[in-house]
């Protein structure tokens, strides 16, 4: 489960209190959201041996067989061996598309927080391998552009919208797909306490307190947007669900909509559910957790991205369809890395299908999964600029992703 102490926003936030949020903010469609119950049980087909190898049991690829990918996609001499991707924190099912393309016989490096195996597309060999790099403190806490830029193996990174718009005069970064269409991140509080309250903007109305991350952008935006006051903004919050039980709900504090309600009510004392808004229903829809590569690999990397691109296009697909099989290699990772993050297949169960029923994943503005809308990235622009942050003068949408190498054939 979700560690007491630490998330991934606060480590990375932490490092970078005026960049902002490593995981960003968004949502579905619905205003407010008391959380269910929990999702389905434990997966039994998936076992390690050793301390360094995983292996599945069962199928040999464990992958659904896509009636889009009849035939097998040769990835070999194209693309990178392996493809390298940096993430923005240790395994979760938010990153579920990336360890369904990871092959049976993969190996998890227990000191590097690496996982690497055969790369496969619909459960098919590719001829490359795929290694999946561990974020927050497995990259000394630095942020995902600053490593990217640092490490000339690394292929693809994850990127979320406002930290491309403060990161770029540095290390910037080009999404190239967005596996999650809607960003998890949301505002909980507890619906006994304030029935009342049914979005942000209710907690705004009614001055009450709102735990946060210190440097968060999302906050700024709300605030210059008078959705919020400034007064009532605690930016104290630690990670720890002690204040909020403590405190019997009393304040608002932020968090995943894909993670924490299940684990406020069914691991920690609170016991109860909680009611939510996600950041993207508040009106602030960041891209979070995109794939994205340097400026120049755009054109390098061009012939790989437009076979590998689509290959993550349907392995989200498949992973939201099927989400066991990924699930138990993440859980395993999580288990032999060892750390203070910890994570179990009850919560990978409920996150995956929060992804599916709240449209985390979802198609685009279109029937297309994993395009980038330009007109909501330079809203965000837009609004950065209102709250007064760091924007670059010249900076526009189309700087910060491409639709070139989507295939728009695939979706949900």
């Amino acid at each position: 489960m979700r560690n007491l102490g630490l998330t991934r926003s606060f480590v990375l936030l932490a490092v970078a209190a005026t960049v902002a949020a490593a995981c960003a903010s968004d949502k579905p469609t619905s205003s407010s959201t008391t959380a269910t119950g929990p999702a389905t049980s434990a997966v039994t087909g998936s076992s390690t041996t050793g301390s360094t190898t995983g292996q599945t049991t069962g199928s040999t690829t464990g992958q659904t067989i896509s009636s889009t990918a009849d035939a097998a996609v040769d990835l070999s001499g194209v693309c990178p061996n392996p493809i390298v991707i940096q993430t923005d924190w240790f395994p979760e099912a938010e990153h579920g598309s990336l360890y369904e393309m990871v092959g049976s016989s993969y190996k998890v490096d227990t000191d590097k927080k690496r996982v690497t195996g055969p790369l496969v597309a619909a459960g098919r060999p590719t001829g490359v391998d795929i290694e999946i790099r561990a974020g927050a403190s497995a990259i000394g806490n630095n942020t995902v552009s600053a490593t990217t830029w640092a490490d000339d193996s690394i292929t693809m990174a994850y990127a979320n919208t406002e930290a491309q718009v403060l990161q770029r005069p540095k290390t910037p970064l080009i999404s190239v797909i967005a596996p999650l269409e809607l960003n998890p991140q949301m505002v909980m509080w507890d619906p006994a306490t304030y029935p009342d309250v049914k979005t942000l903007a209710d907690l705004g109305k009614k001055n009450i307190t709102i735990n946060v991350f210190g440097g968060g952008v999302f906050p700024q935006v709300l605030v210059a947007e008078g959705i919020w006051n400034k007064g009532q903004v605690d930016p104290s919050f630690d990670g720890s669900p002690a204040r909020f039980i403590a405190e019997d709900g009393k304040i608002a504090q932020q968090g995943f909509a894909s993670a924490e309600p299940y684990s406020y009510e069914h691991v920690y004392k609170w016991g109860k559910p909680v009611a939510f808004q996600t950041i993207s229903d508040a009106g602030f829809k960041v891209y979070s957790q995109t794939l994205a590569v340097r400026p120049d690999d755009v054109v390098k990397l061009g012939p790989c991205l437009t076979k590998f691109v689509p290959i993550v296009q349907q392995a989200v697909v498949d992973y939201v369809n099927s989400p066991d099989r990924a699930n138990a290699i993440i859980v395993d990772a999580v288990k032999q890395y060892n750390t203070f993050w910890t994570y179990d297949m009850a919560l990978a169960s409920y996150s995956a299908k929060q992804q599916k029923n709240l449209g985390f994943i979802s198609n685009g503005p279109d029937s297309t999964l994993g395009n980038i809308d330009e007109a909501r990235v330079q809203r965000v622009i837009d609004q950065m600029r209102e709250a007064n942050l760091k924007v670059p003068a010249d900076l526009k949408a189309s700087d910060l992703f491409t639709n070139q190498f989507i295939d728009p054939k695939i979706g949900l």
